[in-house]
């Protein structure tokens, strides 16, 4: 007779807060634990009293924090888990939202390749490679099989959802590995929520941004020496008038740009801020100060090409009523040979 179990809520118990052997955690807390104390107890109970029906599915969990029912300013725990699976050749790849121990990580693997192999078209054979990729999507704590939960160590601590956390995933990725094999569809699944608009920030906003009178953001502070020429691996430094990088992310596009001068008229870019020679460094006068600079250093690298350069700079300042400013400066031009 086969018996139907179920995933619980989250929850973290006791032994999550002892930390690992390697990384102890602090207090009296201790790996192994599957009875709890009277004093923690009470402090979780004043954050949430799991129920009944709770403790039962966690057990043999002594419950720290009932993270799955805890919703207070959002979820503590994701309820909805994403689950993917690729395949590249006879490569086939187990994207997973969590940390599996090595035993939970090889049933599954074991799992997936019976269901591939098993199939009568006979497209895998024994020489699938079956690879786990962890943490990938988000992240739910920790996997282990049924055995190490009833440990209650640092990782059945943590494994959130119940002692058969890691059956539910064996049976969603048999799913995918059949429809893969089967060249059919599987359903969505309920998406997680959206909570981009109820973060919370304990980061102290931008209030304002200012340079001195008669400078413009942009505006150079210190420049490269009139007609200078630089070799390769030399640095070259230019410092900008600016304003907080937080005004904009500048998402898809940079802080800092190195461009290099074509027939005399059109300038080309050559290196942006996703290149490990040029950094861009943001600074205040002062702690309180509303101005600020924006340091460029260009470790000139041994593949730049011979010619006339110039370094860039991207930004956006804040004003006086929270209005956003995009500006741009630029150094003098200089030479690389």
């Amino acid at each position: 007779m086969t018996e139907v179990v179920k995933t619980c809520p989250a929850a973290m118990g006791f032994a999550f807060a002892a930390g690992t052997t390697d990384g102890p955690g602090a207090f009296d807390f201790k790996q192994g634990d599957d009875q709890g104390n009277v004093f923690w107890t009470l402090v979780r109970n004043l954050l949430k009293t799991p129920d009944e029906k709770q403790i039962n599915c966690q057990h043999p969990k002594p419950i720290l924090l009932d993270t799955g029912e805890m919703k207070a300013p959002y979820d503590w725990a994701p309820s909805i888990l994403p689950v993917q699976i690729l395949r590249i050749g006879q490569l086939v790849i187990l994207s997973v939202p969590g940390e599996f121990t090595a035993m939970a990580g090889r049933r599954l693997r074991d799992a997936v390749r019976r269901e591939l192999t098993s199939r009568a078209n006979r497209e895998f054979g024994s020489n699938v490679h079956i690879v786990i990729a962890g943490l990938t999507n988000t992240y739910s704590q920790y996997v282990t099989t049924f055995e190490e939960y009833q440990m209650q160590r640092y990782e059945g601590a943590s494994t959130l959802y119940g002692p058969h956390t890691l059956s539910a995933y064996i049976q969603e990725f048999k799913k995918l590995a059949a429809a893969l094999i089967g060249g059919h569809s599987v359903e969505t699944g309920p998406p997680p929520p959206d909570l981009l608009d109820k973060q919370i920030s304990l980061l102290t906003p931008v209030l304002l941004d200012m340079t001195p009178s008669g400078v413009n953001f942009g505006d150079v502070k210190t420049d490269v020496p009139l007609n200078s020429t630089f070799k390769r691996g030399d640095m070259v430094t230019v410092t900008f008038w600016s304003a907080c990088p937080r005004n904009d992310l500048m998402t898809e596009g940079t802080y800092a740009l190195v461009e290099i001068l074509q027939d005399k008229k059109t300038w080309v870019p050559a290196y942006d801020d996703d290149d490990f020679c040029l950094r861009f460094k943001w600074s205040r006068p002062g702690k309180l100060s509303p101005r600020s600079y924006a340091t460029i250093e260009w470790r000139i690298p041994e593949s730049a090409v011979s010619g006339v350069h110039r370094i860039n700079h991207f930004g956006a300042s804040k004003g006086l009523f929270g209005s956003i400013h995009h500006f741009t400066g630029s150094s003098s031009a200089f030479v690389v040979v």
